[in-house]
């Protein structure tokens, strides 16, 4: 009666309030989901064999198919071993070959914008960490911004089928992106970034020794060079990230908000100085921060925000677990938000290593 595909079931009586239960957008929507499920893992596993089987021969995928376990496949628990700062200079219109625990990017869609050679263009990694925290009603919000809000509108204690929420939230809620747009009239919004720019060479700047004794230091333009003095120069499209260690405050919003009593916030940020280094004389991508801003608390200026922002790079806030990924090395994917005009949003990165 109502498009039900054979073989799909639903296990559950959906309730109604008159009208015909069975043709309800309650069922419809289990319908929908089980398609879904099904479509998705006939897609997974025919990704799966398609990036298992791509660098053998004929003869090899043939064999594999058959016996079930294409060669190549790496010894369950075992772990790649990457290349630290290994780059490799793709030849522009060439097809690489990809091999296993091998990523190349970026991948996109047949109407992806082309990329030029990256830095990034064969990545190998044993390692992904996430770098972000996890979003809460609690979460410390800079002053003035709404905090985030959670209403439960399904749940399966309420007897319904499935669990929903509502969620009701600044954009520049927890691990969140600021895109250009949020400090530059004619910047691009993080729905418009070209998603190349999601995918880069990860520096981690390491402050975190001198905030020990100073809340209010700042990733000066001599941190920028004393990294390059021991890792070599920025890779191109690199994101500059500072590590200073506050992220462990993060459960304690008072301490990670850090008003005096003057209501003056308190924590480390890049110095603009050191932001224009990097827009003017460097090839990057954008840059992040431990803290809940881009600029050092005490300022009342936001220099750090404008000279990145309307340079069109974009920034990450609220950033977690820096201290857990390599100073050089890792790359930087950047799940950012796609909601329209977007100033920013939350957002998920992970480091590969």
């Amino acid at each position: 009666m109502c498009g039900i595909p054979s073989g799909v079931t639903i296990r559950a009586a959906a309730r109604s309030e008159g009208g015909n239960v069975m043709c309800s957008p309650l069922v419809m929507e289990k319908v929908q989901a089980a398609i879904t499920r099904r479509r998705l893992f006939g897609l997974a596993g025919a990704t799966g064999a398609a990036v298992v089987l791509a660098p053998m021969g004929g003869a090899q995928r043939l064999a594999a198919l058959q016996d079930g376990t294409p060669p190549g496949e790496p010894t369950v628990g075992a772990t790649v071993e990457p290349t630290v700062g290994a780059t490799v200079e793709p030849t522009v219109g060439a097809t690489a070959e990809p091999t296993t625990g091998v990523i190349t990017g970026p991948v996109a869609t047949p109407a992806a914008t082309p990329v030029g050679p990256s830095a990034i263009a064969v990545c190998t990694f044993a390692n992904v960490q996430d770098l972000t925290h996890t979003a809460s009603p609690d979460f410390p919000m800079f002053p003035g911004a709404q905090q985030m809000q959670i209403n439960v509108l399904f749940s399966f204690e309420a007897g319904d089928i499935f669990y929903k929420n509502e969620l009701i939230l600044d954009e520049h809620t927890g691990t969140h992106m600021d895109a250009p747009a949020h400090f530059d009239e004619n910047g691009v919004s993080a729905d418009r970034l070209p998603v190349e720019r999601l995918l880069a060479p990860l520096a981690v700047i390491d402050i975190s020794a001198r905030v020990a004794t100073d809340e209010d230091a700042q990733l000066m333009p001599e941190d920028i060079l004393a990294w390059e003095a021991q890792f070599g120069p920025l890779p191109g499209g690199a994101f500059v990230a500072m590590h200073s260690g506050w992220a462990s405050r993060v459960n304690d919003r008072e301490r990670y908000i850090n008003l005096d009593a003057s209501d003056t916030q308190h924590y480390p940020g890049f110095h603009p100085d050191a932001t224009a280094l990097l827009v003017e004389e460097r090839n990057i991508v954008g840059i992040g921060v431990d803290t809940a801003s881009l600029d050092f608390g005490p300022s009342t200026d936001f220099e750090t925000h404008i000279t990145a922002l309307s340079a069109g790079k974009y920034g990450l806030e609220n950033l977690a677990n820096l201290s857990l990924v390599p100073a050089s090395g890792a790359t930087l994917v950047v799940g950012g938000p796609k909601h329209r005009n977007a100033s920013g949003g939350p957002t998920r990165a992970l480091a590969l290593y």
